[in-house]
């Protein structure tokens, strides 16, 4: 992501005035990374990748990753991809949503949501990208 500040650095330094943002839009792969790291950040800082799973009343869930889907996307304000995880206890398959947010200087991700249980979705999104729970 350096070379992203050095664009909007080079950008200011030569007062060169650009409509729009003066950033490019990250790449796939930049954000998959974002997401890969995140995790692995999580797993070095807390011993493991867990998420409070809101249909066990917030138990939390240990998790390894298997792999971060290839499609990328933009909903709203966020960037999103999903990753395909593992419980570690369990051994259910989790789909996860990530969504990164971009401010031009980082990526971060904002917010983790299970999206499908053992290939069963818990919510879908309507034509508006707003999320509607599966009953």
């Amino acid at each position: 992501m350096g070379h992203r500040l050095f664009r909007l650095g080079l950008a200011v330094a030569l007062g060169v005035c650009l409509s729009g943002p003066l950033w490019a839009e990250p790449s796939a792969e930049e954000l998959r990374e974002t997401i890969r790291q995140y995790i692995q950040d999580q797993e070095e800082g807390l011993g493991g990748f867990t998420l409070p799973d809101p249909n066990a009343k917030g138990k939390l869930r240990t998790l390894t990753l298997i792999r971060v889907h290839e499609r990328v996307g933009k909903t709203g304000d966020y960037y999103y991809s999903c990753t395909d995880m593992k419980d570690v206890i369990s051994g259910d398959e989790l789909d996860l949503d990530f969504d990164v947010s971009d401010t031009g200087q980082e990526l971060k991700v904002v917010a983790v949501r299970i999206h499908k249980d053992n290939g069963k979705p818990r919510y879908t999104y309507d034509d508006k990208d707003n999320l509607i729970p599966v009953s």
